[in-house]
């Protein structure tokens, strides 16, 4: 039997369809739900197995990255929300998603403005540093963002809790692709490189950059020169990215 996700949308969050995609390319059935919808019947969450906050823009980012949309989940949804974390379930949040689970403080830290002070587009490389089911099998990896506040925070306290605890999931490494394009490996100015942190189980995951976005190998921006490098050597074409990979964890998550 297929886990189930659900993709909540609304007031903002833009990359809900893409999330859906992934889940079920990775073996999931998912669905998209408003939150409103949600809040209208908040047993539904009882459903899944699986919990997905995209990415976006959630009330403009009015406030601050994710607060909104955090008080809205925290206001109507607190008790079901935490019924649903304590249950065997996988919960992810991505780059609005991310902010919106550091907000709720359900994970540690906090989501502060780029050092630039301005939206970045780009690509990153990445070296998973953490444990968990999301992670598993994945050593290196090369994502996009997207984000205007997307730079990692935590006072001392949590960042050795968070050390001790090998909570720190994912780091910004200079890799392939910054090497290629010339670009800094930390977009902006995460603290140690944070790209993802995880609770202490590994069960709930925030990241600011898309797996969503990188999932095939045609989207990768250096796929002409890596098709290139393959044909040279013979090797057939892949035909997925390893943004996939942490869809396809979660999946298998619930089949062992």
């Amino acid at each position: 039997m297929k886990p189930r996700a659900i993709v909540l949308s609304g007031y903002g969050l833009n990359c809900e369809e893409e999330t859906k995609l992934a889940f079920e390319l990775a073996g999931a059935a998912a669905d998209i739900v408003h939150i409103a919808d949600l809040i209208k019947d908040k047993r539904r969450l009882n459903k899944y197995q699986i919990l997905a906050i995209p990415g976006g823009f959630a009330f403009g980012d009015d406030t601050g990255s994710g607060k909104a949309y955090a008080n809205k989940l925290k206001n109507n949804l607190s008790q079901e929300i935490g019924v649903f974390l304590r249950r065997d379930t996988l919960t992810i949040g991505i780059c609005n998603g991310f902010q919106v689970l550091t907000n709720l403080g359900v994970l540690p830290g906090a989501l502060l403005a780029n050092d630039s002070v301005r939206y970045i587009d780009r690509w990153v490389d990445l070296k998973v540093t953490g444990k968990g089911p999301w992670l598993q099998g994945i050593k290196t990896l090369s994502l996009p963002i997207a984000h205007g506040e997307g730079k990692y925070y935590a006072d001392a306290r949590t960042m050795a809790r968070l050390k001790k605890k090998n909570q720190v999931g994912i780091k910004y490494i200079k890799g392939e692709i910054c090497g290629l394009q010339n670009l800094p490996a930390n977009p902006n100015g995460a603290l140690q490189n944070i790209a993802c942190v995880t609770s202490e189980d590994g069960r709930i995951l925030g990241m600011m950059p898309h797996p969503e976005r990188g999932m095939f190998f045609t989207q990768l921006p250096h796929w002409t020169l890596l098709k290139e490098q393959y044909r040279r050597e013979g090797k057939p074409l892949p035909k997925e990215a390893a943004g996939l990979q942490l869809f396809r964890n979660a999946v298998k998550y619930f089949s062992e």
